[in-house]
């Protein structure tokens, strides 16, 4: 390691990378003025910018928009491993030029075969939610590994191996720790308390890698040396996956049940996208195990009711239309939406038309809901389920590309909370993926959908979204982290697209507001939070608070290509 009075002389050696006064000056400060990024062929969007220069390298050289989300995840584990990596879960969209087909990957985690619906019950009390993160309790088979590979003998037309050299390169060189990480690190009260993340992230004094210190990660670089020479079997069923095993089972702190049979049975899915009409546009999600799609549609699907062209984006009646809306339809997401292979999920019924249509009625535009109940809709079965309260806490990361031949990806990504279980293996973290689930399995009697249950996938809100012209042809690609508040993110930021007229990078940088049939969440230090006694007066109870959100999209045009990167985190959009 060395400190950053060093790291020029250092950073002279690395082949293909920036210098360093570039990266931190230039790119790690994006502001709400800048305008969006521009490109007529190909583009790729991302929370860092190491992440994107190693997707833009990828897409040069001729790869597919798969093969480039593939080299910006591998360096996102590096460099942002707070979010994501190959010891968590992912969903991607996938959009085909050439067919204007849409396909979605399935790389949720899995639950260990030996789990009980009572997982995180103490005494038939539902644990703290922090006393069940952190540990090898929480910890779910990770599937990015899977579902990437699964996804590149789909769509790749590069070698598996090539995707790895940007971030085996950057692991064994070193990259400087970023503002976001440093901070992360410095609020974290977990991370430390584990020998191996400590000595990663942390000096002797237990201080965090300070910014711009160059940290070196070899134990990952192996890693993915292992992976690219062997695919996905050398991490499931290798040494990988028993050093994976060994420190979950083996950690002092909650530890858990994974077993070799749990990583030899996962699998990653291909499922039918979710796809809805919205005005004259076609929008496709990511169907459950994420509750993302289909509430996002379901939003979507009640203000079509409303001419919300004609409203100001971020005024009162604006806010107050969205956040009913998004009220409505997480009352259905609490009791309807689980992992569909375990739950028969009402996909149908919960975006009929007419279904949407009455649940609109009960807008009213003069005041709030308050606090909505779940509706019946249409084609369900005669299953009756409790409301599920789980938390998800911000985390995630979110991957857009483009390539040249008009294929496209939305990829959302995720080890859960911030750092996720705290355990660190071969580089990486794992994830805590599993306090997804409900904490209980039943409420007022019924079952909760999303309970804990053996190899099912916990419910997420992970959103990557992709638009579509009336013709079929690409529109837009997007999709954010922040927990269960990625859904209220990615459904404003397509309004503004759709119904406001602005471009990618002005309806991202839009101040946020969000309603999870709850409070209803205004962006602090920007214009929204202003109207927070308006809203106050037509029944919301309100909250001005931090929305710290990572939306990376990228806009279809008829010149070319507009891009789009959150500024409230360190992330650009960069293309030819």
């Amino acid at each position: 390691m060395m400190p950053r009075s060093t790291l020029s002389s250092r950073i002279g050696r690395f082949a293909g990378l920036s210098l360093i006064c570039a990266v931190i000056c230039l790119h790690l400060s994006p502001t709400a003025e800048a305008g969006p990024a521009q490109a007529k062929r190909e583009m790729v969007a991302a929370a860092n910018p190491w992440a994107v220069d190693a997707g833009v390298d990828i897409l040069r050289a001729g790869g597919s928009a798969v093969d480039a989300a593939i080299a910006v995840q591998l360096v996102l584990n590096l460099v942002e491993p707070q979010s994501s990596g190959i010891g968590g879960g992912a969903f991607m969209v996938h959009y085909n030029g050439a067919t204007r087909q849409v396909i979605a990957y399935d790389g949720r985690e899995t639950a260990p075969q030996s789990v009980t619906p009572d997982l995180f019950l103490r005494d038939g009390k539902p644990m703290k939610f922090f006393d069940a993160v952190v540990g090898g309790q929480s910890v779910g088979v990770p599937g990015v590994v899977a579902m990437l590979e699964l996804a590149h003998n789909r769509h790749g037309r590069l070698p598996w191996a090539q995707l790895f050299a940007a971030a085996i390169r950057l692991a064994d060189h070193g990259f400087p720790v970023s503002p976001r990480l440093n901070a992360l690190l410095t609020r974290d009260k977990y991370l430390k308390t584990f020998e191996t993340a400590r000595r990663y992230f942390y000096d002797e004094e237990a201080e965090p890698r300070s910014v711009g210190w160059v940290l070196q990660n070899q134990p990952l670089a192996e890693t993915l040396r292992v992976i690219a020479a062997g695919g996905s079997d050398a991490f499931y069923k290798g040494d990988i996956a028993g050093d994976i095993i060994r420190t979950v089972q083996g950690t002092a702190q909650n530890p858990g049940m994974l077993s070799r049979d749990d990583f030899a049975a996962y699998r990653a899915v291909a499922r039918e996208p979710v796809c809805a009409p919205y005005r004259q546009y076609t929008v496709c999600g990511m169907p459950p195990p994420t509750s993302g799609g289909l509430t996002i549609l379901q939003i979507l699907g009640m203000l079509e009711q409303f001419d919300l062209g004609d409203l100001t984006p971020g005024s009162p009646k604006a806010v107050h239309l969205i956040s009913e809306a998004s009220r409505l339809a997480f009352a259905d997401r609490a009791r309807y939406m689980a992992d569909s292979d375990f739950v028969r999920v009402p996909i149908a019924g919960l975006l009929d038309r007419d279904y949407l249509g009455q649940r609109a009625a009960l807008i009213d535009m003069n005041a709030s809901l308050g606090s909505a109940n779940a509706g019946d809709p249409p084609r369900q079965l005669t299953q009756l389920w409790g409301d599920d309260g789980s938390l998800e806490l911000p985390s995630t990361t979110h991957i857009s590309v483009v390539d040249a031949r008009g294929n496209a990806v939305s990829m959302t990504s995720s080890v859960e909370n911030a750092f996720g279980s705290r355990l660190m293996v071969g580089g990486f973290l794992l994830n805590n993926q599993l306090t997804d689930f409900s904490f209980v399995p039943s409420r007022d009697g019924r079952p909760v959908a999303n309970r804990v249950e053996p190899r099912k996938r916990p419910r997420s809100s992970m959103s990557p979204t992709i638009v579509l012209n009336a013709d079929g042809s690409l529109k837009l690609v997007i999709g954010s982290p922040g927990g269960s508040r990625i859904i209220p993110y990615v459904a404003k930021t397509i309004i503004a697209v759709l119904d406001w007229g602005l471009d990618v990078q002005a309806a991202i940088d839009l101040p946020h507001h969000a309603n999870r049939n709850g409070k209803t969440d205004l962006e602090a230090n920007t214009a929204v939070a202003a109207i927070a006694p308006a809203l106050e007066g037509l029944g919301h109870k309100v909250t001005v608070r931090g929305l710290n959100s990572g939306l990376h999209g990228i806009e279809r045009i008829a010149s070319g290509l507009r891009g789009g990167a959150d500024p409230r985190r360190e992330g650009v959009a960069r293309g030819d």
